[in-house]
């Protein structure tokens, strides 16, 4: 899929973020490096996802800092791990049906960038940023807490998946299965790697993941092997 393929109308896109993101600014925030690859090298999202990043971070830092004062500093970087991870921000984007607007290289699309937990992981911060940017801190950060709202009211976020790789230990030694075996594969330049996991349990489930880093990589692949194992599906 590429962009002509890529949802054209962003109106509701703008609507469910509830800001209005100027046209260029958005243009840039939802281009994947694929598609620049693709068509002679056109600017990336990547320095508004760098800018997004730092953005999320601090927004959902005072957020904890405020909502949580009897938390120790220990437990409130659990949390903030929690929820600007790579897993927290891809299920933000596929709630809000991002992947369906990112511009992607025909290449990226057929393997299933739309669903890739980096790719929307990427996306979301990259959005954070361009708001940043055409609307200000206060817009911007009034964004991330609507984004991480229903995260932090859910009571899952700082279970068991605080932690998706002790968690799928956890779970599998609780089934019996043998403790889940990770393997790593690396792709890219240095600047740039991609890694992609592969986890499997036993039989009993078989799953991967991608990130920009190993760790990144085997804790959306150890939260798809939970999700397995949790609906008995190998």
């Amino acid at each position: 899929m590429s962009k002509t393929t890529a949802r054209s109308d962003r109106a509701h896109l703008l609507s469910t973020l509830g800001v209005g993101i100027p046209d260029a600014l958005l243009n840039l925030a939802l281009t994947h490096r694929s598609w620049s690859y693709e068509n002679g090298g056109v600017p990336t999202n990547e320095r508004l996802e760098f800018l997004g990043d730092s953005v999320l971070g601090q927004a959902v830092t005072v957020m904890l800092y405020t909502r949580y004062p009897d938390l120790d500093e220990g437990e409130l970087a659990k949390r903030r791990a929690s929820l600007v991870s790579t897993v927290a921000l891809a299920r933000i984007g596929t709630t809000i049906g991002l992947g369906e607007y990112v511009m992607l290289g025909r290449g990226e699309d057929l393997t299933g960038g739309r669903a890739k937990a980096s790719i929307l992981a990427d996306t979301v911060e990259a959005l954070i940023g361009a708001t940043y940017l055409g609307l200000g801190g206060d817009v911007a950060t009034a964004l991330v807490l609507r984004l991480v709202e229903p995260l932090v009211s859910d009571p899952n976020t700082f279970g068991r998946s605080m932690d998706p790789k002790t968690g799928l230990q956890e779970l599998a030694a609780s089934l019996g299965a043998d403790a889940p075996v990770y393997e790593v594969t690396e792709s890219g330049p240095d600047h740039r790697k991609t890694f992609i996991a592969t986890v499997t349990v036993g039989a009993l489930a078989r799953a991967t993941g991608e990130g920009s880093s190993k760790k990144q990589a085997e804790s959306v692949a150890a939260r798809q092997a939970q999700a397995l194992l949790s609906a008995g599906t190998p």
